[in-house]
């Protein structure tokens, strides 16, 4: 697959490097946008899948992992400032592109530290290809989307991704979903848990990111379980069993019961080294210093 790496001009998002990835995926090329800050041994931070998905929410964190790190954060294919064009978003596209990606850019083992639905992503990689990383740090770490765990059928939610992806309707539906009253409706549920961090100007932010052209193709997928790389609890702690690499799991102490449960699963598991701290699923976003001083001495023991 033929890639081209280009450093753009500008410097924006939180004050790294920004740079773009020229990637190929079926004949078609897609611009993924990256920032790099700080120097020391690599680091890739993976944001979690969301409607909102971006390399800002990761980008406090960033800062603070720079002090001993070469941090690159990504914004992942559909979402951000990537290229979001009207593909069946699906497993396979992330799993090659992480691959992709991690060769074209790194040349020896990195730490990755990745935030919700990118666990599976990042497990699947490291059990195919157990050199990759070096080790593994996951953020209240999630393998179902929104609508599968709210108990939806495949058929239904396959049904609401077609719906969302039609031109007129699927505009209109997903305007509907993205609305500043909706997006902090669901950071106060179960994202944030200081409902005063969650500021008109936060979701304006969080809203405008929603409005980018192509911006609804990626979500739905998302939303609708189309991005679950793994139908199964059994199959995602298959993954963890099979790995080789060092694992340590941050849950937020307000997760939503049913994610609280599979995180419970998943720490349960021997070796797997873990903490609870304030939070709940955009616990990375929220508390980064809190998240740094939970992983510090994992991240930096030899």
């Amino acid at each position: 697959m033929s890639t081209n790496l280009l450093s753009t001009s500008a410097a924006t998002g939180f004050g790294g490097v920004v740079q773009e990835y020229l990637w190929n995926w079926e004949n078609q090329q897609l611009r993924v946008v990256y920032e790099t800050l700080g120097k020391g041994s690599p680091l890739l931070l993976l944001p979690s899948f969301s409607s909102v998905s971006t390399r800002l929410e990761v980008g406090e964190l960033a800062k603070l992992l720079a002090a001993n790190f070469q941090v690159i954060a990504i914004d992942w294919p559909g979402f951000g400032e990537s290229s979001r064009p009207s593909l069946n978003y699906r497993p396979e596209i992330y799993q090659q592109f992480l691959e992709d990606f991690i060769k074209a850019v790194f040349n020896t083992p990195i730490t990755v530290v990745a935030a919700g639905h990118a666990a599976s992503y990042v497990f699947q990689l490291a059990v195919k290809k157990p050199d990759t990383f070096s080790r593994i740090v996951l953020l209240a770490p999630t393998w179902r989307g929104p609508l599968p765990t709210m108990g939806a059928s495949q058929q239904i939610a396959g049904f609401v991704r077609e719906l969302v992806r039609s031109p007129i309707l699927g505009q209109a539906l997903y305007k509907l979903n993205t609305t500043p009253s909706f997006l902090s409706l669901m950071y106060r549920r179960h994202v944030f848990t200081d409902a005063a961090k969650v500021t008109p100007s936060f979701i304006e932010k969080k809203w405008h990111t929603t409005q980018q052209p192509g911006a609804r193709f990626a979500s739905a997928a998302f939303v609708t379980g189309n991005l679950d790389a793994v139908h199964e609890q059994s199959d995602f702690l298959k993954l963890v069993q099979s790995l080789t690499v060092p694992l340590m799991v941050v849950i937020g102490e307000s997760s939503p019961p049913k994610s609280r449960e599979e995180m419970n699963a998943l720490i349960a598991l021997p070796g797997v080294r873990s903490v609870v701290i304030p939070g709940s699923l955009g616990l990375h976003e929220e508390y980064p210093a809190v998240v740094l001083e939970a992983v510090q001495d994992f991240l930096l023991s030899r």
